[in-house]
């Protein structure tokens, strides 16, 4: 399978959604009229006027995929970064689904904030929301993200836990054997939860969690890629 290409382009063309939508009744895709009317509650009940932040906890990080003026790390309070939310698209299939994250409630989670000029809040919102809220699997919502000193209002997308592929209280094995092999249109899970790691420790966010899971998903990868044993010969009885 040749990973789906996810770039601005691609996903400001409505690549996502005929994607998705070749895959039929397996998932559902919002239409473009619900895509501009939940992008549109959300500014409705936006603080203030002027620039907008995003938070990004997973993807956004190493690859956005809109334009922004500027980044910061940040903290959102509230909520924390698991992997809560299977995939049976982007990264693993209906017969072997893989997870993404989402924020859950309750901790915090350290991330990056992206912040979006006022005159192109509604162009580059527009692309987060085709990608971010292609199946209605998260919440967009605002929230303080602390910024050093600061703390400003943010986008969040949180996960929707009425949504059927909510993924509660997976253990760290579950998850890892999950990520070890699942793959989809995105490429293979396990490189979501390797790119982030990536991004995160670049940005000097270390979640420890989520390089406890990474040890597992390559000691389950690399056993699943080691010779099986050579069985010896049995002599005979002299």
């Amino acid at each position: 399978m040749i990973p789906f290409t996810l770039d601005r382009t691609t996903i400001a063309a409505g690549g996502l959604q005929d994607m998705a939508l070749r895959h039929g009744a397996r998932v559902r895709v919002m239409s473009p009229a619900e895509l501009d009317a939940s992008l549109e509650e959300t500014l409705a009940h936006r603080p203030g006027g002027g620039d907008v932040w995003l938070f990004a906890y997973g993807s956004l990080i190493w690859n956005p995929a809109f334009h922004f003026a500027e980044r910061q790390v940040g903290t959102v309070r509230g909520w924390h970064r698991r992997f809560c939310l299977s995939s049976t698209l982007g990264r693993g299939t209906p017969d072997c689904p893989g997870l993404v994250l989402g924020l859950d409630r309750g901790g915090a989670c350290r991330g990056v904030a992206f912040r979006i000029p006022a005159a192109l809040v509604r162009a580059e919102l527009a692309v987060v929301w085709c990608r971010e809220m292609l199946t209605a699997s998260y919440t967009p919502r605002w929230a303080r993200v602390s910024l050093g000193g600061t703390r400003v209002p943010a986008i969040v997308f949180t996960i929707n836990r009425a949504d059927p592929h909510y993924a509660p209280g997976l253990d760290d094995a579950t998850v890892a054997a999950r990520l070890a092999v699942a793959r989809g249109e995105f490429g293979a899970a396990s490189d979501y939860l390797f790119n982030t790691l990536r991004a995160l420790d670049a940005e000097g966010i270390i979640d420890v969690g989520l390089h406890r899971i990474a040890r597992h998903v390559r000691l389950l990868q690399a056993e699943a890629l080691a010779p099986p044993p050579v069985e010896t010969p049995a002599q005979a009885p002299t």
